[in-house]
């Protein structure tokens, strides 16, 4: 079956796991941004991790949904 989903089911379901993980992310530290490139966007408060961390995870969920339907439709398909 894995053989069948097309390659944009695959860019959606990263990219639901990577909102997600960015999210799990954000809950133990919002410096990650500092740690992982040294610039301190936001005065060191954490607000620009959260708002990105938003805006991926809105991401992440409407690709789930789209990896979701791909993934339904080809089910659908191998049955016929």
């Amino acid at each position: 079956m894995t053989r069948k989903l097309p390659r944009r089911f695959w860019l959606e379901a990263s990219l639901a796991g990577l909102g997600m993980v960015l999210l799990v992310l954000t809950m133990f530290t919002r410096e990650w941004i500092e740690l992982l490139t040294g610039l301190d966007p936001d005065g060191g408060n954490g607000a620009a991790e959260f708002a990105i961390v938003l805006a991926l995870l809105a991401i992440a969920a409407v690709s789930a949904y789209f990896a979701r339907r791909d993934y339904t439709r080809a089910r659908l398909a191998a049955q016929s």
